[in-house]
């Protein structure tokens, strides 16, 4: 049997084709087809340049294997293999020695990036790539809504997407792609930007075949300024549904803490509005700590507000109202330690982290401070989440 290798793969069911790890190899190891983007086996060295720039974390993965797989198998992939069973009987402690080769292995796999995310044990069954780039699903905009105030520093909108008689299955958490059309200065077309949806599987209103998205106008950025400026009977093309492991789980008695800053609310209140549907009687508790600049710059600040106390606990924090001291997430966190620490002891607890990329070391020093104060190590608390799928982080 040949020695086992690593092998850097691609996760077909996450990558949204946007082709950043492809331009971010400095040795050209990565290539695509309509289908798929691949890593070369006996390219890559790992480097570890492709990792960070993309925003899916689809890149991210990694298999021990006997033979590494062919660019050819991995073009015709939906979905990653599992990993192979690569022990082997003997009686000279061949399995035993290989085992431990192989989990040193994995383990290097995944340094630096925590362990692989799972999605909720209960969590439905989520479709991904359905559409592609070739071939899109073509929605329709019922509306577009400002949610911040004008006098706000930022121009975020809820747009409405209506799918027609398009089949388009997708679950809270999951995302949709949208490029914007044109060009950019160098003749290619505009890449395409991830979305995540804030309304629930069934719609905006019960059993409609539409979906909600939550974008924030950047300044100098083409897509969001082209999802902002979508006016109603405009049409846009779609690609995914892309995700499948930031998921909610289907379990009225799971409590959620979910934290984010701006519109890493998106999937949260498909979340919320998802157990406001499904659930009457009692449930698990669901806690939001959404952090802001000022009440005026947070998103669904009036709709969030009439949420009842029973289904949602809101902590809603903010870094920049005048005469008051800054707070951001961490800190509330912290305001909270016996709330978030007995949740951090409960096995039915599942965490959510979304937002801007700056907020992920101050929440992790949070957990770690709280854990620590109730005599848990969290380092242990949150791998042990993870592997059960209810630890997520989706920062960006």
């Amino acid at each position: 049997m040949n020695a086992p290798v690593k092998q850097h793969l691609i996760d077909p069911e996450i990558c949204i084709r946007c082709h950043t790890c492809e331009e971010a190899c400095p040795i050209d190891a990565i290539t695509h087809d309509d289908n798929n983007v691949v890593v070369d086996a006996s390219i890559c060295n790992f480097c570890m340049n492709c990792i960070a720039p993309c925003p899916t974390g689809s890149i991210d993965n990694w298999r021990v294997v006997a033979t590494p797989y062919s660019l050819e198998e991995q073009l015709e992939w939906i979905e990653l293999p599992p990993q192979e069973d690569l022990a082997e009987d003997g009686a000279d402690g061949t399995i035993e020695a290989l085992d431990d080769e192989v989990a040193a292995l994995l383990a290097e796999a995944h340094a630096g990036a925590g362990g692989a995310a799972r999605a909720p044990a209960s969590a439905s069954k989520p479709s991904v790539n359905l559409f592609t780039a070739a071939n899109p699903a073509v929605a329709t905009v019922q509306g577009n809504w400002r949610l911040t105030a004008e006098t706000a520093d930022s121009d975020v909108r809820h747009i409405i997407l209506d799918l027609g008689a398009t089949p388009f299955p997708i679950l809270e958490g999951q995302s949709v792609g949208i490029a914007p059309p044109g060009t950019d200065a160098n003749g290619r077309p505009h890449r395409m930007r991830l979305y995540s949806v804030s309304s629930p599987r069934d719609g905006e209103r019960p059993n409609t075949n539409n979906l909600a998205l939550t974008v924030k106008r950047e300044p100098h950025g083409v897509a969001s300024n082209y999802v902002c400026d979508l006016k109603r009977g405009d049409q846009v093309r779609l690609t995914g549904p892309f995700g499948s492991t930031f998921l909610m789980p289907n379990d009225a008695s799971a409590d959620i803490l979910m934290i984010c800053t701006g519109t890493g609310s998106a999937p949260f209140r498909g979340f919320t509005m998802r157990r406001q549907r499904t659930v009457s009687g009692a449930s698990g508790r669901m806690t939001l700590v959404f952090g802001a600049r000022t009440p005026d710059s947070l998103p669904y600040f009036g709709p969030l507000k009439k949420v009842p106390d029973a289904i949602l606990a809101k902590h809603l924090v903010f870094s920049r109202v005048e005469n008051s001291p800054k707070e951001y997430v961490q800190d509330r966190m912290r305001a909270e330690k016996e709330t978030v620490a007995a949740m951090l002891k409960s096995g039915s607890t599942h965490v959510y982290v979304c937002g801007l990329k700056a907020m992920e070391a101050g929440v992790e020093q949070a957990f770690e401070d709280i854990a620590r104060g109730a005599g848990l190590d969290w380092k242990t608390v949150r791998d042990t989440m993870r592997a059960e799928g209810r630890y997520h982080v989706e920062t960006y």
